[in-house]
């Protein structure tokens, strides 16, 4: 039995009995053009042409939908799909890349400096972590002298010999100028200050005092930032200090040093000038001409001295140099002298009220003879007489008869001092209250 049609193949090229030939629709189907010929027909299949296809097996047709009319299918986005980059995405990109390239250059560029460039010597070590002192804390001898450098100045007089130029230190805010007399000595009272920030200003002498080497100037400028001044007799020997000033014309110039020594008696001054008695704090800090009247500070900032001198081995008529000696008033005395010279214009000088020198003054070092004693002077009034031997002042040792004058010149009047002295075979002590001798 057969369903209607004939599968076997009836010759090459044939078509299977009663299947009508490839390229043309069955009977009673019409041919469209579309199809070149075949039919429009959802039975249509080439797998009626196969012929090894299974006669008994069942056909699936599928018919396709029928488009609605007047709609569009809905369109589908594909997540996965490359879709059109964003405004933020087009500025991320060019911001990376810079990024990426300025790491790069970094890099290379630190390489090729560290390096010194292809094939260059590493130099250093990988530095560590900067010690404390490198820190500059505001006690260390850097934060000290940057808080006082401000308050330091250059001081130029005009002369009929030429300009003279020291240092000095602001004292009040109202512009008073502590420095040396000899930097204003021979001057016609007219000076220029010029200050740490480089600006200057117009000053005038409001006076001096040639036996203490300390002078007065007043600057027209106001606002200014004075210097704290200390203790000059809590000072020892070993202590810390720094000079400030304008060395041979080079401001703001620090040195360090140290104490050297206390109440190293000074008789100075040129020939012809007038003579210098104070018993001077002596230290190491480098200090050379044109320090003269700068400060000398401690290491808590605070001036305790004025740099005055210094000693030299050269030969008389050169130039002299720091050979670390050098010279300071002792502050406490110059403040007191400043302070008499702002009240009155001059200052007040401090006596015992005996005279020493002259024939027999000396004693070969073991203290100084009195050769006079005013009747109604400190001295009388403690019991001393003349031809007696003062050894020690305050427990100094009196050696030299400028020792005296210096010493009792270092303490203000009405100071009482005790003076321990020989008379014969003796030794006794007194009490002296010094007093004032106004010049």
């Amino acid at each position: 039995m057969t369903d209607g049609w004939d599968w076997r193949q009836p010759g090459v090229g044939g078509a299977p009995a009663g299947q009508p030939a490839a390229g043309h629709p069955p009977a009673g189907v019409p041919a469209t053009p579309q199809d070149g010929g075949h039919p429009a027909s959802p039975w249509w299949s080439d797998a009626l042409a196969d012929p090894w296809r299974d006669p008994h097996a069942p056909t699936a047709v599928v018919l396709p939908a029928a488009p609605v009319a007047g709609s569009e299918p809905e369109p589908v986005t594909d997540p996965d799909a490359a879709g059109r980059p964003r405004l933020q995405q087009l500025l991320l990109i060019p911001l990376v890349t810079a990024l990426l390239a300025g790491a790069l250059g970094g890099a290379l560029g630190y390489a090729f400096a560290i390096r010194g460039g292809a094939g260059g010597a590493v130099l250093g070590a990988v530095p560590n972590a900067a010690p404390t002192l490198a820190q500059r804390p505001p006690e260390s001898l850097a934060g000290v002298a940057e808080r006082v450098l401000p308050s330091v100045v250059t001081v130029r007089v005009a002369g009929l010999g030429g300009t003279s130029e020291g240092s000095g230190f602001i004292a009040s805010a109202d512009g008073h100028v502590i420095t040396n007399d000899h930097v204003v000595a021979g001057g016609t009272g007219k000076a220029s200050v010029m200050f740490n920030d480089g600006s200057s200003a117009a000053a005038t002498v409001v006076g001096q005092d040639a036996e203490s080497d300390i002078a007065v100037i007043k600057v027209s400028r106001t606002g200014l930032r004075p210097v704290e001044f200390g203790d000059s007799d809590a000072l020892a020997v070993g202590d810390p200090v720094l000079a400030i000033g304008s060395p041979l014309s080079l401001a703001n110039t620090v040195t360090a040093g140290i104490v050297s020594a206390l109440d190293r008696t000074m008789h100075a001054g040129e020939p012809g000038g007038p003579t210098r008695y104070y018993a001077a704090i002596q230290t190491d800090a480098a200090v050379n001409h044109g320090n003269s009247g700068g400060p000398l500070v401690d290491a808590a900032g605070r001036v305790i001295g004025v740099n005055s001198t210094i000693k030299s081995l050269v030969a008389e008529g050169q130039e002299a140099g720091n050979i670390g000696l050098a010279f300071a008033i002792p502050i406490n005395q110059a403040k007191r002298i400043t302070q008499d010279i702002i009240g009155t214009g001059k200052a007040r000088r401090t006596v015992i009220g005996a005279q020493v020198g002259g024939p027999g003054s000396g004693t070969n070092g073991a203290g100084v003879r009195l050769a006079t004693v005013e009747p109604s002077g400190p001295a009388a009034g403690a019991g001393l007489r003349a031809g007696d031997v003062i050894l020690k002042l305050n427990g100094r040792p009196m050696t030299e008869p400028t020792d005296l004058i210096a010493l009792v010149r270092k303490y203000a009047p009405g100071s009482v001092v005790t003076v321990e002295y020989r008379r014969g075979s003796s030794r006794q002590n007194a009490s002296v209250t010094l007093a004032a001798d106004a010049k």
